[in-house]
């Protein structure tokens, strides 16, 4: 089973830390991008919790056309290159297609593939190219154990792999997550992420948006880190409400410090759950 550290070779992080992915859904500005990161970093420095910043520079699936999608890849990139350069922190951004790879490399430290696109094989084998760490996202549509293929098609010239889960769509504008899930997406041999906010996401819920419900984000992370995982994906906005995206399921800025201590104290409550299934004890 590879290790956070075996991912995330070069970054200082350790395999008996939390891993966190998290920052605004969209990037809006440099401000709102700097607020976010800001907070995140002095948090998990303090809570010594391995920390990767999130920002999409294109929200290339939204649900209506009109809908906002962020700065786009060359605005986008210059911001995310001066968050990355004023505070030190790794970077995280999706990439919608293949020619995006390598440019956004040059930029980014985990280039991450979009759950609807995880089966797009051209994304996934140029994103493996560029030998930068690939977040695959399981889609909605994939029971568990097929995002084995999605992993495989990295795997041929990149093992810098983490795989997140995001839930499953079982009904009209419904996302359940199966807890069994992250315990059977280990079996890719790879670092599990879960992702907190999208699994609160109620697709297209609005008809011309997705809503959802971000009270039940810290619950079902809860659920998660019981199980035993490496990381948590979370967006998080200073004013959800007002974001141009996500605006339902992304959580509050000022409301974080309490959901990242008690995840970070709930990780290593059940670091020995991590062991167990990693050496295949009990199961």
């Amino acid at each position: 089973m590879a290790k956070i550290t075996d991912v995330f070779q070069g970054y200082g992080f350790s395999n008996d830390r939390l891993t966190l992915l998290a920052g605004p859904c969209a990037i809006e500005s440099y401000d709102t991008c700097a607020e976010v990161v800001e907070t995140l970093k002095n948090l998990t420095d303090k809570l010594d919790i391995n920390y990767v910043f999130k920002a999409s520079f294109d929200k290339a699936n939204r649900s209506a056309i009109e809908s906002e999608r962020g700065a786009g890849m060359t605005a986008g990139l210059e911001v995310l290159q001066k968050i990355k350069d004023n505070y030190q922190v790794p970077i995280v951004t999706d990439v919608h297609e293949s020619y995006q790879c390598e440019p956004v490399a040059k930029v980014a430290d985990v280039l991450q593939i979009p759950a609807y696109l995880s089966r797009q094989t051209d994304l996934l084998v140029a994103a493996a190219k560029t030998g930068r760490v690939v977040n695959i996202k399981k889609a909605q549509f994939m029971a568990p154990e097929d995002i084995k293929s999605a992993v495989n098609k990295v795997a041929q010239t990149n093992e810098h792999i983490l795989v997140t889960e995001r839930g499953t769509m079982f009904g009209y504008h419904q996302l359940v997550v199966d807890m069994t899930s992250l315990i059977q997406m280990r079996d890719t041999g790879y670092p599990i992420i879960f992702d907190a906010t999208h699994a609160v996401q109620i697709p297209s819920g609005y008809g011309n948006h997705s809503g959802g419900n971000r009270d039940y984000a810290f619950p079902l992370m809860r659920a998660a880190l019981a199980i035993g995982i490496d990381g948590i994906f979370a967006e998080v906005h200073p004013n959800p409400p007002e974001a141009i995206s996500d605006q339902d399921s992304q959580l509050y800025l000022s409301k974080i410090q309490p959901i990242l201590e008690n995840a970070n104290k709930l990780f290593h409550e059940h670091l020995d759950m991590k062991a167990v299934y990693d050496n295949d004890e009990l199961l």
